[in-house]
């Protein structure tokens, strides 16, 4: 240990402890279905939890510590935003462009990395650093690991576009080795790794919490956001059935938010898609109905459900982590 360079040394601390404020100018819920009003009213406040962030994504509640996790990609760090007092600290600081995580059932964390192009784990504390686990499919390298979530059987599902190797902000340049961009399930039991579906670009990922569906989305037309990049046609959510035996069959349209691409989503305990869009987070119920839409003005990048009463749904919404507490009961 050098003092004189300790003293350089950048701290963890990105947001003072305190409460939340009302976000300024919020319209309201959109209520289209009184099922939602049911379930969220329509004057909820939005919640300012951080603020700050360049490209705020990944948000995983970490029950065992209570508090939220949430990627800064182009920052390079995971955060964490406090429940006993508000307080958000980089958690892991530098990482490698990280993008999405999850938690799995011991508390340990699993995250997307754009820079080392793998899926990641940490420890419940996070010290030590993530280990990687899953960098390969056949001999060559992921693409750009983005999305993340552990189903009821422990088994860890990921998506593997090219976003994080196109966007320089995001990661790097690199050419894929891999001639497709595909959804996978990967055993953390057995390590075994297998390639479930195809798309342009596999983006969010998200499970039923009967572990029967899975819902994923295709967001080619992001790709011209990338420098010089060209624009597929493709920014809608897909579900599938999941077997007893693990395989995916049915695949279908699920929904498509009006505005922007459909990024990250979250399902919750009666099986709705909540799920993130230019304008928002707009919501449908198992059956496709379309129930209403919490509107933010900024890009909303990923969601989920969280809290001790496990009834706030996070928003990594580009620069802010926002939060909106559902109605109890």
């Amino acid at each position: 240990m050098n003092p004189e360079i300790d003293d350089l040394l950048p701290g963890r601390l990105l947001r003072r402890p305190g409460p939340p404020r009302a976000a300024e100018n919020f319209p309201g819920v959109r209520i289209e279905s009184g099922r939602l009003a049911e379930v969220l009213a329509p004057d909820a406040p939005l919640w300012v939890l951080h603020e700050g962030a360049i490209h705020a994504e990944g948000p995983a509640w970490q029950a065992s510590h209570r508090r939220l996790l949430f990627s800064d990609v182009p920052n390079r760090r995971v955060n964490a935003w406090y429940e006993d007092d508000g307080r958000v600290e980089s958690v892991i600081d530098p990482a490698w462009f990280p993008n999405g995580n999850a938690v799995a059932a011991d508390g340990s964390v699993y995250h997307c990395e754009h820079g080392r192009r793998c899926i990641s784990r940490s420890a419940p504390d996070l010290r030590g650093g993530p280990e990687p686990i899953v960098t390969h499919y056949e001999g060559r390298r992921l693409n750009a690991s983005n999305d993340v979530v552990i189903a009821p059987d422990g088994s860890v599902w990921f998506t593997d576009p090219v976003f994080g190797i196109v966007m320089p902000a995001q990661g790097a340049l690199a050419e894929p080795e891999l001639a497709h961009r595909s959804l996978y399930r990967f055993d953390p039991a057995s390590g075994a790794l297998a390639r479930m579906a195809d798309f342009e670009q596999p983006n969010g990922v998200a499970l039923s919490p009967d572990g029967r569906t899975v819902y994923v989305t295709d967001t080619s037309r992001a790709l011209g956001e990338a420098p010089g990049g060209v624009p597929g046609t493709r920014h809608h959510v897909e579900a599938f059935t999941l077997g007893t035996e693990g395989a995916l069959s049915d695949r279908r349209f699920f929904c498509s938010p009006p505005k922007g691409n459909p990024d990250g989503l979250a399902v919750d305990a009666r099986g709705w898609v909540w799920c993130s869009a230019a304008d928002g987070v707009h919501v449908w119920s198992a059956d496709q109905e379309y129930l209403g839409c919490i509107p933010i003005a900024e890009t909303v990048c990923n969601v989920c459900f969280g809290g001790s009463g496990g009834r706030r749904l996070f928003i990594a919404a580009s620069t802010r982590l926002l939060a909106i507490d559902l109605r109890g009961g």
